[in-house]
């Protein structure tokens, strides 16, 4: 747990109010071109915004591409200045306003997904009332809502004669996250390659690209096993040499870049003792924390106690770390053995880089919003965003009632 403290900024955790989230800009960048420079040049990457889009100005500045699933995210592109030839605009389901919007504003700079035989009429359709070729990659599905069967890619591909102003670059493929077993991948990667042969024999399509999600795995906790970079990488990468496709791979990934690069810091508010079972109350809670896989809070995610006083540990208890949420549900940690708490302590969680800040409950109970800070070297430490009420959100305006 030092080497976690050691990586936070000295003035993270002089913060007058808790809680808050920290994400470091230089760890992040720097962990994408790690990764990229690891898969050089078998692979690009291509970050999927939605596990953290506070990172999205980095990402754009250091990763290939940026993958966009909603209107919000891709006005967040627009402020930003997010090139739009990064862009592949993804989403189950695209509003026709939205896309033309997007096609006369930006004149097809950006990639389409097109996830269903509907969504591609749709595209086409629009594409050609704008007089506007478009760029597509057609989702392939896993066996879900999101994309669409080997059959349904087939009658689009078979019939791209009739649409020359649409230009299909390759197939985009995602199963899922958090892949503890490489052959598993490995498998995935051999399916596909195999797809994309038979496009080629079959109908004479050569695919430029492949989008894919390896989905790998991110040790939250201190009992998963963890992998190093190095390692897992390469033994990727000797899958991806083992490919017959010869054209360009794109790797999208969120979680696998972004989850090592934040912080959590919040505050103990109480400590008591009932039925024999020691309770520290924390002015944070599940509503902002959301570690993949938690069950019950019996994990144990990577933390660390920052005494108020800056002392040394000294006797140890065990603590039921509990949120602030009227709920019996909101306990981080059900049994951990911590120095005694008292009230001030501070406790910072990390690897909370992806999903946290965006997917927990965080309108639960109309509690505000945390802070958000960011840290590079170059700024050193900047609020993203203040505190931000939610009642305003879960109630009626006073003129309607």
């Amino acid at each position: 747990m030092k080497q976690l403290i050691q990586n936070v900024p000295r003035e993270f955790f002089s913060l007058k109010s808790t809680p808050a989230y920290l994400f470091d800009l230089d760890a992040f960048a720097g962990r994408v071109q790690k990764i990229r420079s690891l898969l050089a040049p078998r692979a690009r990457l291509c970050y999927a915004m939605k596990a953290n889009p506070f990172l999205t100005h980095t990402a754009a500045s250091c990763a290939g591409r940026l993958e966009v699933c909603s209107p919000g995210e891709l006005r967040i592109c627009e402020r930003l200045g997010v090139p739009m030839e990064k862009v592949v605009l993804s989403g189950v389901w695209k509003d026709e306003d939205d896309i033309r919007r997007t096609v006369r504003t930006w004149g097809g700079a950006n990639i389409f997904t097109a996830e269903s035989l509907g969504q591609f009429g749709l595209l086409r359709r629009i594409s050609e009332e704008e007089h506007c070729p478009l760029r597509l990659l057609l989702r392939l599905s896993s066996g879900n809502q999101f994309g669409m069967d080997k059959d349904a890619v087939q009658d689009i591909v078979r019939g791209r004669g009739a649409y020359p102003q649409l230009t299909l670059l390759g197939i985009q493929f995602y199963s899922g996250t958090q892949k503890k077993r490489l052959d598993a991948i490995g498998e995935e990667l051999r399916q596909l390659d195999e797809f994309l042969a038979y496009l080629a024999r079959v109908w004479g399509y050569t695919a430029e690209e492949l989008e894919y999600g390896p989905g790998f795995f991110v040790p939250y906790f201190v009992t998963d096993p963890a992998v190093p970079d190095e390692e897992l990488l390469a033994q990727f990468g000797s899958m991806l040499d083992e490919l017959s496709f010869s054209g360009k791979i794109t790797l999208e990934m969120g979680r696998f870049l972004a989850a090592p690069c934040g912080y959590y810091l919040t505050t103990v508010r109480d400590v008591k003792c009932t039925q024999g079972e020691n309770y520290a109350i924390l002015d944070g809670g599940i509503h902002h924390l959301n570690y993949y896989g938690q069950t019950m809070a019996m994990k144990h995610p990577y933390f660390s106690v920052l005494p108020k006083d800056g002392g040394t540990a000294g006797e140890t208890a065990d603590y039921q770390l509990c949120g602030a949420l009227c709920t019996a549900g909101d306990i981080l940690v059900r049994k951990a053995s911590l120095p005694q708490l008292s009230c001030g302590d501070r406790l910072l969680f990390s690897r909370v880089g992806a999903y946290s800040v965006t997917e927990a409950i965080s309108l639960f109970l109309s509690r505000d919003l945390p802070q958000v800070y960011l840290w590079s070297a170059a700024e050193g430490l900047v609020e993203a965003r203040g505190a931000v009420p939610t009642d305003v959100l879960n109630a009626p305006r006073v003129s309607s009632v």
